[in-house]
């Protein structure tokens, strides 16, 4: 395994208690972990995971009836293997996510990228397909450079021998407050099909400031 030292994992948290916060939004924003430079000598080869907080939709307790199918299928999309963004040259391989106990801990690994398995699927017919990656202030992590993605470029999303491509419709950098308010309709898992990529930005030498969210849409 390489050696992580001086690696600063992405944080992605949720802000729980925030109000604008709906039924199976997330809510992203960063900080770095291991403190700053002078800790650096100090991290441990594997450093410990960010923790995502989640508010899983209600549920309830008697099912309702189901409406009689009046249009063609939807597609229920794909479990992703792979994440290719031309663009950036990177070609990241994919773990689910999920929640523990309210929580959702992405892959350890920069180079790999995690998708929370209780939003869309990537290629579904609707909802937000939502994929987070690392940023390594010393570089390697799988979505250090997300910034520089431009509308139009290219994402692929590859699951055995299915290929879902999408192109890139919005690259924002969003403050926290600015992401709190937009987070119901950014990753909800209602709405036309899409996929958003997330990483943090905005080193201040204590935590990430901001998050780049990247918004794509379903190619052709």
């Amino acid at each position: 395994m390489a050696d992580a030292r001086g690696r600063r994992l992405t944080a992605i948290l949720l802000g729980a208690a925030a109000p604008a916060l709906v039924a199976g939004g997330l809510l992203l924003a960063g900080s770095g972990l291991g403190g700053g430079p002078a800790a650096t000598e100090a991290t441990d080869t594997a450093p410990p995971p960010a923790a995502v907080q989640v508010r899983e939709p209600a549920r309830t307790s008697t099912p309702s009836a189901r409406p009689a199918q009046t249009t063609a299928p939807t597609d229920p999309g794909v479990r992703p293997d792979l994440v290719v963004v031309p663009s950036l040259g990177v070609r990241a391989p994919v773990t689910g996510i999920r929640t523990e106990d309210g929580a959702l801990t992405p892959p350890s690994d920069p180079r790999q990228v995690g998708w929370w398995t209780g939003g869309a699927r990537p290629g579904a017919s609707a909802g937000a397909a939502v994929v987070t990656g690392h940023t390594v202030r010393a570089g390697g992590g799988a979505f250090d450079d997300l910034e520089t993605v431009s509308a139009g470029d290219d994402v692929l999303v590859r699951s055995g021998a299915r290929e879902v491509a999408y192109v890139v419709d919005a690259v924002e950098v969003l403050s926290r407050e600015e992401l709190a308010r937009r987070s119901a309709s950014l990753f909800a898992r209602t709405g036309p099909g899409r996929l958003v990529l997330i990483t943090c930005e905005d080193w201040d030498g204590t935590a990430y400031r901001s998050n780049v969210v990247v918004t794509a849409r379903p190619a052709g």
